[in-house]
């Protein structure tokens, strides 16, 4: 009986090992870089199953009284600070002062199709506009022609409180895809980011706030490119549901295109991360859809230099993106150093578009 014993204590040790061993891989896989780690570097996206299994079996060796109890609570601890940068809790953050202004980031889908509903009206563009935001970022803007669905004139007339506005086409010609601001602030420019991408892109605009400049940039970073068909697969993957040889086939091609985006954005926020150098700005924003998880290297490159809201002043998990079991915050907002955020929030009240919006108060400390 005791050879048993000892022989089960050995085998949920060496569990406990693996699993803890891949807990910090994948609590600290954004310290990797993807072009040189392009699969260790991803293993970000399974931080938070790999976390619950890690604490589900902490307690069951606890319970038991095991050995391997002590080596799943030492993981633990050594990610505990990635545990809070996923799911932040902000309890005591205070009211923000009278000079805070709000500002709002929403990958808006294209309004929806530009669909209008019986009244004439698009849900996304009422939200915006009673959305008391002073600075309103968009990703996927789109507008029409046809009176039929959201045309520049509707846009215009419903956020009629922001006088300031720029819309910029990004990515390869004929891409359809813009990047649009809309603020209760002066713009005194505003610059496309170059890189390459067939779809996505960065602008960088320069605000007048209370008397001071920001620099300001919004992004939509390059996107895993998730078909139709890749997007039924992966349900299929998680639900168990083809053959062994199938699923293996549509794992490695969902994976393939994950590294391949990774790489591309690791390109492109590099590129983000040099103009912000090079700003010699004091007060700077970033926001936008980096289209990536909270511990990856997108993330851990721009926080080297700015602060990210959410963790500042968010609470929980923040998904932001709600549609194909991608349940993530991959939108976000970050701020320099000398600026702090108050109440950052990810609003899941709207569920129109793919994605929903984030937006924080923000002021000079």
């Amino acid at each position: 009986m005791k050879m048993i014993t000892n022989m089960l204590s050995g085998v949920f040790t060496a569990v406990s090992l693996v699993i803890s061993t891949l807990l910090i891989l994948a609590a600290y896989s954004s310290y990797l870089s993807p072009d040189q780690f392009p699969i260790l570097t991803n293993f970000g996206l399974g931080f938070p199953v790999v976390l619950l299994i890690q604490i589900g079996l902490t307690i069951l060796f606890k319970i038991f009284k095991l050995n391997a109890f002590k080596f799943s609570l030492i993981a633990l601890l050594i990610v505990s600070p990635q545990i809070y940068k996923y799911s932040p809790v902000s309890f005591f953050n205070s009211n923000p002062p009278k000079q805070a202004f709000k500002l709002l980031s929403y990958n808006v889908m294209g309004f929806a199709g530009l669909e209008k509903n019986k009244n004439g009206k698009n849900s996304i563009l009422e939200y915006l506009q009673n959305s008391k935001a002073d600075i309103i970022c968009l990703q996927e803007y789109s507008e029409s022609t046809n009176n039929k669905y959201i045309t520049r004139k509707d846009i215009l007339a419903a956020l009629k409180k922001y006088p300031y506005f720029k819309i910029h086409a990004i990515g390869e010609k004929g891409s359809n895809n813009k990047l649009a601001i809309f603020s209760k602030f002066p713009i005194l420019s505003s610059e496309p980011i170059t890189y390459k991408s067939s779809y996505n892109g960065s602008v960088a605009y320069i605000l007048t706030i209370h008397d001071d400049k920001y620099f300001l940039i919004n992004n939509h970073l390059e996107s895993n490119k998730m078909t139709k068909t890749d997007k039924v697969a992966y349900k299929k993957i998680l639900n168990l549901e083809n053959s062994k040889d199938k699923l293996l086939a549509d794992s490695k091609g969902l994976a393939h295109k994950i590294i391949e985006a990774s790489q591309l954005r690791k390109k492109q926020v590099e590129i983000v991360d040099h103009y912000i150098e090079n700003s010699n700005y004091a007060n700077i924003i970033v926001c936008g859809d980096f289209n990536d998880s909270p511990l990856s290297y997108t993330n851990r490159l721009l926080e080297k230099r700015l602060t990210n809201a959410f963790i500042q002043a968010g609470f929980g998990l923040g998904i932001s993106y709600n549609q194909n079991k991608f349940y993530f915050r991959i939108d976000n907002i970050l701020i320099s150093k000398n600026l702090k955020a108050y109440h950052c929030e990810v609003d899941q009240s709207i569920k129109t578009s793919d994605h929903y919006p984030i937006w924080c108060s923000i002021a000079k400390k």
